[in-house]
C-alpha cells in the first residue's frame, strides 16, 4: 500500500478518475482496477451515498469476477452521486455528462447496475460509442430484461446444494431485495420447485413459511408497488429477515447487509451472493467457522457481466445464457471443491482461483498491470 495512493496494491488500481461538473450536478467516480486481461468491464452505480472507496472495491471485485469468469477483460466500476429516482430528462442530461467526460478512456467499457438501465447504456452508447447492456434495439442483449445475473445465481445455487447433498426442490429460499436480480432468481428457483419463504424490498419485508406466490409478487412489483402489500404474508421488519429460518439465503441488494453485528442471526446453510460485496469479511469467516457455506459474489453473480461480455463480441442471447450457465456452474464447483480440500473459505479459494488468472495475464504485459 502506498501511503498517498489510497487503495493502492500490487495489482492496481491503474487509475481512479474523478468527473466533476458543478453547473450541471455531475460528480462522480471511475476507477479501473487492473486492465492486464483487456478492458475494464463494470458498471455505473447510481445513488446519493455511494463513495470512492465503495467505487474501488467494487472495481476490485470486477476484476476477480471478470478473470475467474475467464473473460478477456479488466475490472473497473463507476459511481454518480445522485438519486436514481431524477427525472428523465435529468437523470439523462447527469449521464450523457459523465459519458462525455470518459470519451477518451478507452480502457473502460460501461454496463448498467443499480440505479442505471439499458436505457441509461444507450445514452452511453450515443456519447462515446460503447457500452454494455444495450437495448434490443440497439443490438444489445437486455441483461435486467432477461435476469442474467439471476440466471447465473440459480445454476450456482442448485449446484452449491447438490455439494451439500440437498435438492433444490422444495429448498426454502431468502431473497433480499427484490429488483432486477431478486425477483430474477426468485422466478428462476421457484420454475426448479424451490419454496421462496421470505423477499424484501427498499419499502419493507414479508415471511410466508407457507410459500409466497411469485407471479402475484411480480405483479405488486410491476404495477409499481412493494413486497410489503403482499396481502397474505407476514410483514416484519427487514433486520428480522435475517433470522427467518431457511435452507438458501440470497443478499441481493446492497453491501454489507450481513456483517458481524447480525450474523450469528443466520439460519440458513448456504449464501449466495446476488449482490456485491453484501457480506462483510469477518462475517464471511464467523459463517465457515459454522459450517455454512457461501458462493461469493464474483463467483455467483457473474451472469450479467458474462453476458455482457458476449454481447461485446457479437454472440447471441442464447449463446450468452449458455455460457452463464456453463461458467458459472463449473466455477462454482471448483471453489467449493478448493475449499474443502484446503480448508480455507470460499472466497480464499475464489480469489486464489480469480488471482492465477490475473497474475499469469499479468505476466503478459510490459507494465502488469495495463
Amino acid at each position: 500500500m502506498h501511503p498517498d495512493l489510497p487503495f493502492a496494491d500490487d495489482l492496481g488500481p491503474a487509475r481512479v478518475i474523478h468527473l466533476h461538473q458543478p453547473a450541471l450536478g455531475l460528480a462522480a467516480t471511475v476507477v479501473l482496477d487492473n486492465l492486464a486481461c483487456g478492458p475494464a468491464i463494470g458498471g455505473l452505480r447510481m445513488a446519493l451515498d455511494v463513495t470512492t472507496a465503495e467505487c474501488a472495491r467494487l472495481a476490485r471485485a470486477m476484476t476477480l469476477k471478470n478473470a475467474a469468469a475467464g473473460l478477456p477483460h479488466g475490472g473497473g466500476k463507476s459511481v454518480l452521486r445522485a438519486d436514481p429516482r431524477l427525472p428523465v430528462a435529468d437523470k439523462e442530461r447527469l449521464i450523457r455528462a459523465f459519458a462525455a467526460g470518459l470519451r477518451h478512456e478507452h480502457g473502460y467499457i460501461v454496463g448498467p447496475d443499480m440505479g442505471t438501465d439499458e436505457t441509461c447504456m444507450a445514452w452511453v452508447k450515443d456519447e462515446i460509442g460503447r457500452a454494455v447492456g444495450l437495448p434490443r434495439a440497439l443490438g444489445g442483449i437486455p441483461l435486467d430484461e432477461i435476469g442474467a445475473t439471476g440466471w447465473g445465481l440459480c445454476h450456482a445455487t442448485e449446484v452449491a446444494l447438490a455439494r451439500l447433498g440437498r435438492s433444490l426442490e422444495g429448498a426454502r429460499v431468502v431473497v433480499q431485495g427484490f429488483g432486477a436480480v431478486g425477483r430474477h432468481v426468485a422466478r428462476f428457483l421457484s420454475a426448479r420447485g424451490a419454496l421462496l419463504v421470505a423477499v424484501a424490498d427498499s419499502a419493507g419485508a414479508i415471511h410466508q413459511p407457507a410459500g409466497l406466490d411469485l407471479n402475484r409478487l411480480l405483479a405488486l412489483k410491476a404495477s409499481g408497488g412493494s413486497v410489503a402489500g403482499y396481502p397474505d404474508a407476514e410483514r416484519i421488519d427487514a433486520d428480522r429477515l435475517i433470522g427467518v429460518d431457511c435452507e438458501v439465503w440470497i443478499p441481493a441488494a446492497r453491501p454489507d447487509v450481513i456483517h458481524t453485528g447480525n450474523v450469528d442471526r443466520l439460519r440458513a446453510a448456504l449464501v449466495v451472493q446476488g449482490a456485491n460485496i453484501p457480506v462483510t469479511a469477518d462475517a464471511e469467516r464467523s459463517l465457515h467457522a459454522r459450517g455454512v457455506w457461501v458462493v461469493p459474489d464474483f463467483i455467483a453473480n457473474a451472469g450479467g457481466v458474462i453476458c455482457a461480455a458476449f454481447e461485446l463480441h457479437g454472440a447471441t442471447e442464447g449463446a450468452a445464457l449458455a455460457a452463464v450457465e456453463e461458467r458459472i456452474r463449473a466455477n462454482t464447483v471448483a471453489v467449493l471443491d478448493r475449499a474443502q480440500a484446503s480448508g480455507n473459505t470460499p472466497r480464499q479459494a475464489a480469489e486464489a482461483l480469480a488471482l492465477e488468472r490475473v497474475r499469469g495475464a499479468m505476466q503478459t504485459r510490459r507494465w502488469g498491470v495495463y
